[in-house]
């Protein structure tokens, strides 16, 4: 098996994990009720979806 010749320093290692992060949620404010929910989804609070009144809840 090959060995190689010099060990990876820690800088270079670390630029290329650079990708490898947690990213934060999108979030948008309900049109209706002002909740904070992800793009293109129901809001669960109210319900509605691009203006429009889509499930019932309680």
């Amino acid at each position: 098996m090959a060995v190689p010749p010099r060990r990876t320093g820690k800088t270079a290692k670390a630029l290329r994990r650079s990708h490898i992060k947690l990213n934060s949620a999108a979030l948008v404010e309900c049109s209706n009720c002002g909740a904070m929910i992800k793009p293109h989804h129901i809001c669960p609070k109210c319900g509605y979806y691009n203006g429009k009144k889509v499930v019932n809840v309680k």
